[in-house]
């Protein structure tokens, strides 16, 4: 499982494969689980920091042969790159703080500051590193070290090594060393246990980190559906998680190890990765504190470390505290790109190997985003300018042998076996595939729908503005009110709005072009309800989508009409015509398409069954005669 999904995504994706199958029907072709160790119930709570106790006997009961480092002052190191600010303590040689410098929360956006967003800190967050020792466990992290590393700013290219050590004796220390690097967000991370076999036992050591995830976008409802833990499961070599798209609580311990794990939230994530050997008896919990606005959800792991590696100096991670961004992440670890949603199997390489770098690329060349979304549709338009050609082509094929295939349809009535010979041995006359035209269409199904998973995705939309919307990468809302209402919620997105009016304006030019087809339900009127529908599922959607479909719209309407300019309608008539009689004149000679051949089979298999039928039908009744 990668990722469930919601329930407006569903009823988008139904929404757009029926908008699909309507635009093909008419202008196409017309046609045993581990018992969970208990966690205290305050363990999601980051209490501040206290003087550590001076009682002597007290401090050598609860830490042991590492006593002596139990008490110090704490004292802050800054490393500073172009891209974040790391703040690390000597208490307990932790990263402390992590400010994402060319990021802002949502609220400080909206409120015109330009504060630099605080994705972790210590007051929100936590982390213990339990090792066991002969005297009984002891936590790394609540321990003081010392360190020679001063505070710095550092260039692209640079680098530095942070050392953060305790000393028990000339060669027993544990060393922590922190790699920061000139610019991006991953921080690696070495612990070494030199010379403690005698104190150490070889347990695994205990990794617990707890992180309040922070409000750092607008609607917190949708923030709580994206936060979710995910990880790489080291056995099966594949990705997975938990929390996708809920707001539930949710606990579960794995058999298998992991590789990695992040918290992820809808545009930034915090994680760890093992270089070395993975992380085993991972256990995840994620808990939504409904009644408290200011934290999205509670993340929490569990997981074990292998000791022998911290002790032979392979006790070697990697931290990653950064934006959500494919350009990034896909550089971390195996997998950790996966991160990033991109939809589901079939949708993944286009937005992948496609979208992603044509977005990327033309973001390098214009600063506007709404006119960067335009100049996407403009080149996605501009490569299946062919495909379009081809299938207005066969809607025009169609259109002129509506009257012919009325004057059948007339002519046999309701038998549906009758009418579908003589529309294939009509289709056969005048050389057409009826499907011709809807293969052009359905090749142009996945990129509709990948879009559809990539914006609600992209980083790079966010707090950008364009027009009416401060920021694309969550709705605008130039109409709200307090109160949330059935389906709508509590705002109307203009841009939504738009796009309504645009589908409803190229279902009506369809419409126009498209022949009447019989039937109980009259397909055209039909046809107006998807764009109404669909209305109330994007409503909350990113504003860049649905400015994407508006323009995608728009243009293809434009492209239709300047492709019409270039079909010769009296032409393919009479190219039609020709082949009809040719094939009057010769219907032996004429050649069959496979297709062609294969619905003949199909229609004379369908006339076989239905004379069995009349035939088994006719015996009976001679028997109930009989009697």
């Amino acid at each position: 499982m990668e990722k469930l999904i919601d329930k407006n995504q569903i009823i988008g994706i139904v929404l757009l494969l029926a908008m699909w199958a309507g635009y093909m029907y008419f202008m196409p072709s017309t046609p045993p689980q581990e018992q969970k160790p208990a966690i205290p119930a305050d363990a999601t709570k980051v209490v501040p920091k206290t003087t550590p106790a001076t009682d002597t006997t007290a401090i050598k009961a609860a830490f042991g042969d590492f006593a002596s480092a139990a008490i110090g002052t704490a004292q802050d190191i800054v490393i500073e790159n172009q891209d974040a600010k790391y703040i690390f303590s000597t208490e307990g040689g932790n990263i402390k703080e992590v400010i994402l410098k060319n990021y802002s929360a949502y609220d400080d956006f909206k409120a015109g500051n330009k504060t630099p967003l605080t994705l972790f800190d210590d007051k929100s967050s936590k982390m213990n590193l339990e090792i066991q020792t002969n005297k009984g466990k002891v936590d790394l992290k609540k321990l003081f070290y010392t360190s020679s590393t001063q505070s710095t700013v550092l260039k692209a290219g640079d680098s530095t090594k942070l050392v953060f050590k305790l000393a028990l004796a000339d060669n027993q220390y544990v060393e922590q060393i922190y790699t920061i690097r000139g610019s991006g967000f991953t921080v690696d991370y070495d612990i070494n246990l030199a010379g403690l076999d005698a104190i150490v036992q070889n347990q695994p050591a205990r990794l617990y980190w707890l992180d309040n995830l922070k409000v750092l976008e607008h609607d917190i409802n949708e923030n709580r559906k994206a936060a979710q833990i995910n990880y790489w499961d080291a056995k099966e070599d594949d990705f997975d998680d938990i929390g996708s798209n809920k707001v539930d609580n949710e606990d579960i311990t794995l058999v298998d190890p992991v590789q990695w794990f992040s918290f992820k939230q809808k545009y930034f994530i915090t994680g760890i990765v093992a270089k070395n050997q993975p992380m085993t008896n991972p256990r995840f919990k994620l808990t939504t504190p409904e009644t408290n606005p200011n934290v999205v959800k509670i993340a929490e792991v569990e997981a074990n470390l292998p000791i022998a590696d911290l002790k032979t100096g392979k006790g070697n991670y990697r931290f990653y505290f950064g934006p959500n961004d494919y350009s990034e992440v896909k550089t971390v670890a195996t997998g950790f790109h996966r991160n990033v949603y991109l939809g589901y199997d079939f949708v993944k390489p286009i937005n992948r190997y496609i979208f992603v770098p044509l977005f990327n690329m033309v973001e390098n060349l214009v600063s506007n985003y709404g006119l960067l979304i335009i100049i996407v549709v403009l080149i996605i338009k501009l490569v299946l300018t062919p495909l379009i050609y081809r299938s207005y082509v066969s809607s025009a094929k169609m259109r002129i042998l509506a009257p012919e295939l009325n004057e059948i349809r007339a002519k046999v009535g309701d038998d549906q076996v009758k009418m579908q010979q003589e529309q294939m041995k009509l289709y056969q006359q005048v050389g057409v595939n009826p499907l011709s035209g809807c293969v052009p269409m359905l090749l142009q199904m996945p990129i509709l729908m990948s879009v559809f998973f990539l914006f609600p995705n992209m980083i790079m939309f966010r707090q950008k503005n364009f027009l009416w919307a401060s920021d694309l990468s969550t709705y605008d809302y130039p109409i709200s009110w307090a109160t949330n209402l059935p389906i709508i919620g509590n705002h109307i997105s203009l841009f939504v709005v738009l796009m309504t009016v645009s589908s409803l304006a190229f279902t009506y030019y369809n419409n126009q072009i498209t022949p009447d087809q019989p039937g109980p339900i009259d397909m055209k009127k039909m046809s107006y309800v998807f764009p109404l529908v669909f209305f109330f599922v994007l409503n909350s959607f990113p504003a860049a989508l649905s400015f994407y479909y508006l323009v995608s719209n728009v243009i293809t309407i434009a492209q239709q009409q300047i492709v019409r300019r270039f079909v010769d309608e009296d032409k393919i008539r009479e190219i039609l015509m020709n082949n009809k009689v040719k094939y009057q004149a010769n219907p032996q000679g004429a050649k069959k398409g496979k297709f062609a051949q294969f619905m003949e089979n199909q229609v004379k298999l369908a006339e076989e069954s239905r004379k069995q039928q009349e035939e088994l039908k006719k015996k009976q009744q001679n028997q109930n005669k009989k009697k």
